[in-house]
C-alpha cells in the first residue's frame, strides 16, 4: 500500500504544489501582506524562487546519480524528472502572472523590459514554455534526436534565471547557495563525461560515449 502510494503521480504531485497552496490561498484572500505590501507583490520572490528549486532539482538528478549510482532515491526521482521540469514552468507562470498583475498596464512593462534583470526573466520564461511543451512522449517520439537537444535548453534558462534573480534583488548571496552546487556538479558531470574512466584506460579499452 504504502509503496504504492509512494509510486502514484498523485502523491508527487502533491509534494510539488505544497508550497504553491498557501500562497494561492493568499492570493485567493486578497489580503495584503503584514508589511502593507499587495500581495502580488508579496508573492513575487518565493513563486520565482521554487521556479529556480524546482528547476534545479531537475538539473542535479543526473551528475548525483554519477556520483552515486546506487542511491535507489535518485533513480526513483529520475523517472519523476519531467514533473519537476513542468512544476518549475508552472510556478514561473505563478511567478509571470503575478508580475502582470502587480505592475497593472502593458506601459509599466514595456518601461522596464530592457532592465537587466526584467528581459533576462522574460528570456528565461521564453525557454520554460519550450521546455514544458515538448516535456511528453508524443514531442519525444516526434522529435527524436531534436528533443534532446531542445531540452539542453535548460542550460541557458538556468543561467538567465541565475543573472535575473541577481539582479532584481540586487542581492548575491542567495542566488549563489542556489547555483553554486549546480554549477559544481554540472562541472563535474562534463569532466566525468569527457574524460574516460581509469579502468578502461588501464586496460586498453576504447572511452564509451
Amino acid at each position: 500500500m504504502l509503496s504504492r502510494i509512494l509510486n502514484s503521480r498523485t502523491f508527487f504531485w502533491a509534494i510539488l504544489a505544497l508550497p504553491g497552496t498557501p500562497m494561492v490561498l493568499a492570493l485567493a484572500s486578497g489580503e495584503a501582506a503584514p508589511d502593507g505590501r499587495p500581495v502580488t507583490e508579496m508573492l513575487l520572490h518565493p513563486t520565482g524562487e521554487f521556479a529556480a528549486r524546482f528547476m534545479i532539482i531537475a538539473m542535479l538528478i543526473t551528475p548525483l546519480r554519477m556520483l552515486f549510482p546506487k542511491a535507489r532515491f535518485l533513480t526513483w526521482l529520475a523517472r519523476r524528472r519531467r514533473y519537476l521540469g513542468v512544476a518549475a514552468f508552472c510556478y514561473a507562470l505563478f511567478h509571470t502572472v503575478l508580475y502582470i498583475a502587480d505592475l497593472g498596464s502593458l506601459r509599466l512593462i514595456l518601461a522596464e523590459f530592457t532592465a537587466l534583470g526584467i528581459w533576462t526573466g522574460w528570456a528565461a520564461f521564453a525557454l520554460f514554455i519550450v521546455l514544458a511543451a515538448t516535456s511528453n512522449d508524443a514531442s519525444q517520439r516526434a522529435l527524436m534526436l531534436w528533443w534532446k537537444r531542445l531540452q539542453r535548453l535548460v542550460y541557458p534558462a538556468a543561467v538567465l534565471t541565475l543573472v535575473h534573480w541577481i539582479f532584481v534583488h540586487n542581492n548575491l548571496g542567495p542566488a549563489l547557495v542556489h547555483f553554486v552546487p549546480l554549477a559544481l556538479l554540472e562541472s563535474y558531470r562534463i569532466v566525468r563525461t569527457i574524460k574516460p574512466p581509469r579502468q578502461a584506460l588501464a586496460a586498453g579499452q576504447a572511452p564509451t560515449k
